[in-house]
């Protein structure tokens, strides 16, 4: 019977624990967020990938990627799945949210990764925020605003709305940028979308090169990307990377982008 009693007792703590993961919700006040767990993880703590969605994208949709999760698994980190505020992220001159400081997703972000650390083995002094298109705008916006929250980042297919911000936050982070040379829905140059439009990824850069102190150190090749590096003086990367294709994404890309944050000492 005490047996019995001490299993009943785990067991319990462990739905607490675990009453969220990728196919449930794990609340957060009026908001949520979704999570994966490496597959076969026991106890010690994993880095993770904590993903942005792109527009009217979901929490539940990034977690229906299985090959995304497949991938993050195997590599031993979890997944954690952000959810937008509203259709798009709710972040500087976004349409419709033209006036938001962004402070919204900020404080969110902030805190899915005290919840998850809470909830779950996750370590947090490895985490790379990623995501695409309208995913991969909000992630230059945590770069800028929360760079040491993170080890790294990386943007895909998306930049700052409008224009860079006169100044982010310092120390700069080491942050991979990815995106299609013919991408017609987030073109390298931006387009105008209702009273807004998107910004210019080479303004981006050039931004956050100044910023950081990076300078060139050669270039590299990945599948089908091919880059310009950059590094600064206290190792952050600074990486630009481009495909012949158009708006697309791949779980790979974000394999990449960890493995160079982890070859700088990053992770």
């Amino acid at each position: 019977m005490r047996v019995l009693a001490i299993l009943l007792a785990l067991s319990a703590l462990t739905g607490t624990a675990w009453a969220c993961g990728p196919d449930t919700d794990c609340q957060l006040g009026d908001r949520h967020y979704r999570i994966a767990m490496p597959e076969g993880q026991i106890g010690s703590p994993v880095g993770a990938v904590v993903f942005a969605h792109g527009y009217r994208g979901s929490a539940a949709a990034v977690m229906q990627n299985q090959n995304l999760r497949q991938m993050v698994s195997d590599m031993g980190l979890a997944l954690i799945a952000l959810k937008s505020a509203d259709d798009d992220w709710v972040i500087p001159y976004a349409p419709r949210h033209m006036d938001s400081d962004g402070s919204v997703e900020f404080r969110y972000v902030e805190a899915v990764i005290e919840d998850a650390a809470r909830r779950f083995p996750i370590d947090t002094k490895r985490l790379m925020a990623a995501g695409f298109s309208a995913g991969g705008m909000m992630v230059w916006n945590l770069a800028c605003t929360m760079p040491e929250r993170f080890a790294g980042f990386a943007a895909i297919a998306g930049t700052f709305w409008m224009k860079p911000p006169e100044t982010c936050a310092t120390p700069a982070a080491s942050l991979v940028h990815i995106h299609g040379t013919t991408d017609p829905t987030v073109p390298l140059a931006g387009r105008p979308i209702l009273e807004t439009r998107q910004g210019d990824v080479a303004e981006s850069l050039d931004m956050y090169q100044a910023l950081g102190g990076f300078t060139p150190t050669g270039e590299t090749e990945f599948e089908d990307l091919a880059c310009q590096n950059r590094r600064n003086a206290t190792g952050d990367v600074l990486d630009f990377c481009l495909h012949p294709g158009g708006h697309s994404f791949r779980s790979s890309y974000l394999r990449f982008a960890w493995e160079k944050l982890q070859a700088a000492g990053q992770l």
